[in-house]
């Protein structure tokens, strides 16, 4: 059977040790390539040099929120098509109405 090829995933969160568990977490398979920051605009510097195949996305950061963050992924057309799924403790069903007017199918 064949392996499953290396997967580049970005994971952003501002919270260190939240960072360190989903790292730890995302890379006992093997499989995943993990990335990790805590901005959004760090995030967005970091798709545009090495571009992940999925970006886990906390939705509440400081500066630049994971919605505003994805808003700015789907007006880069370098960005716009790279999955996203977003990371959260919390989250009203209007807020998740909200994130998914900015989804793209994942066909």
């Amino acid at each position: 059977m064949e392996r499953a090829l290396l997967q580049n995933v970005l994971y952003v969160d501002d919270e260190p040790h939240i960072r360190e568990i989903v790292e730890m977490a995302l890379s006992l398979s093997g499989d995943l390539s993990v990335q990790t920051c805590d901005s959004g605009s760090q995030a967005l510097a970091l798709m545009r040099q090495q571009r992940p195949d999925l970006v886990l996305l906390d939705v509440m950061m400081p500066d630049m929120d994971g919605p505003a963050t994805l808003a700015r992924m789907r007006a880069d057309a370098a960005l716009t098509s790279i999955p996203v799924v977003f990371m959260t403790a919390k989250a009203m069903p209007h807020e998740v109405s909200g994130f998914l007017q900015n989804s793209v199918p994942l066909a």
